[in-house]
């Protein structure tokens, strides 16, 4: 364990900084102003990051939250070593943002939301487009790109709304183009039987898909770039890997953890050597997890699509951008050549960073969501968050855990009381459609469970990391 954390010093009204100290191989820097409120244990865990040995540059963005051994929020930039547990289980968990022609009160989004849930599994467990060997193999090698092959080779009601030319703008749409190098032979057996069925989920937790307007407009010209309008309809998606990435996650952060040179770390705290046959799978794991993911949020995006087609007649829903967290890459930052982790962080290029790329001129799309019931952003990069490792926040991060806003029963009797009433967890939806596949859980959810997103957002643009375009209210949410 980290030694205190009583050297984390205030040095201006965006950045606090803990200067290396105990068992510390470099500083750290959490981007927060007073009004954040930080848990004494995420604290801890950033110091722990920051003892690894790799360990080159460490920080955590606004949302900082406890998360498995490295907190939610961290980036962490390694040396020639890929830490799993500093990806998380959740592998490419990302955001995808659809924009549709109509403005708010145009059609009834109950309805939309009602048939959306109609056709996408919420919650865990679930499954929808099946894939035998050859399939799975085609998704991992090839990601998005795999969606044509598909839509060939399986018959399933989300090909409905497939078209090529809709599809070749799309991947231009996605970061990395929905793709990166990987190996089936890197990918554990367990992780292919448990989650070749969940293409087209959801999942549960925080994962989400939003039916939102957009509430304010803060650049007109890019927000014109994007398709965007004042009170016009937009469709959000929030899902990662699924089971898939689970399974890959678990391997290797056991892998990991058995190495001689890890005896002394926990699982969560152990980490592979880049040079190494372990982590060299590791990577290649990584990728295809990736992959899985892209192509997840694709096929949710065509039932979208799917489900507008079939209420309103051929309806085009544009893509904005599809943007991963919970990564690692390998980038050159100040000279030197890092894998970056991001751990519910999300990559935030400016221009320069994304040459031959539909964004040159404008940066990288930032998709930030709040949580249900609160605000969503849109942002893009700006190429002055070098201090960041080019790097935000993924959301607003938690400030109770999902036992305290939940409460905790055991056989009838109340072991800790739910710190959200019902009556208050009402009162925050009021006025949004709410669909949920656990109505037991979902107050973990619940928006006073987490910080607030226009603070959190305000400290992303004060600091010059990237600019606002758009902020987005739901009107419906659809959660697992």
């Amino acid at each position: 364990m980290a030694e205190s954390f009583t050297k984390l010093v205030r040095i201006d009204p965006l950045r606090l900084y803990m200067e290396r100290h105990g068992r510390m191989v470099t500083d750290a820097t959490i981007f927060a102003s007073e009004a954040i409120k930080l848990e004494p244990d995420a604290v801890r865990q950033l110091c722990d990051a920051a003892s690894l040995p790799p360990a080159k540059k460490v920080l955590a963005t606004a949302d900082i939250h406890v998360g498995f051994g490295i907190p939610i929020g961290a980036v962490m930039g390694l040396d020639s070593a890929i830490m799993p547990a500093a990806v998380g289980y959740d592998i490419n968990c990302g955001m995808r943002l659809l924009r549709t022609p109509f403005s708010k009160g145009d059609i009834d989004t109950d309805k939309i939301a009602v048939s959306i849930a109609r056709d996408i599994p919420l919650g865990e467990g679930r499954a929808n487009l099946p894939l035998d060997k050859a399939g799975i193999e085609l998704v991992i090698n090839k990601g998005a790109a795999a969606v044509p092959t598909l839509a060939q080779r399986i018959r399933h009601q989300a090909w409905e709304a497939f078209d090529p030319d809709e599809f070749a703008d799309d991947i231009k749409r996605i970061e990395e183009n929905g793709h990166l190098p990987s190996d089936p032979a890197a990918v554990p057996k367990v992780a292919i039987q448990k989650g070749a069925g969940q293409l087209g989920t959801l999942g549960g937790g925080n994962h989400f898909i939003e039916i939102q307007y957009v509430q304010e407009i803060f650049d007109p010209t890019l927000a014109k770039t994007f398709g965007l309008f004042e009170n016009q309809i937009v469709v959000m998606i929030h899902s990662g890997s699924r089971r898939f990435g689970f399974e890959i996650a678990d391997q290797y952060m056991s892998i990991a953890a058995g190495r001689p040179e890890m005896a002394e770390r926990r699982k969560m705290l152990s980490y592979l050597p880049t040079e190494t046959n372990a982590g060299k799978n590791y990577i290649a794991a990584m990728a295809a997890a990736a992959n899985f993911a892209f192509t997840n949020r694709h096929i949710m995006a065509l039932l979208v699509r799917r489900c507008f087609n079939r209420m309103f007649g051929p309806t085009p829903l544009k893509m904005v951008y599809d943007v991963a967290h919970n990564m690692a890459k390998l980038e050159t930052h100040e000279g030197s050549r890092l894998w970056v982790h991001r751990k519910g962080a999300t990559r935030a290029f400016g221009p320069g960073r994304m040459a031959a790329t539909a964004f040159a001129n404008i940066g990288q799309p930032i998709i930030t969501p709040g949580s249900m019931g609160t605000a969503s952003f849109l942002l893009v990069g700006t190429g002055n968050s070098d201090e960041s490792l080019c790097s935000v926040n993924h959301g607003a991060g938690r400030v109770m855990s999902r036992t305290a806003a939940l409460g905790k029963i055991r056989r009838g009797r109340v072991i800790t009381p739910a710190r959200i009433s019902d009556e208050r967890f009402k009162r925050s939806m009021e006025g949004i459609k709410l669909i949920t596949g656990n109505r037991r859980k979902i107050k973990e959810e619940a928006p006073d469970a987490y910080k607030d997103i226009d603070e959190v957002v305000r400290i992303v643009t004060e600091c010059g990391w990237a600019k606002p375009v758009a902020r987005m209210v739901p009107l419906a949410v659809l959660k697992g």
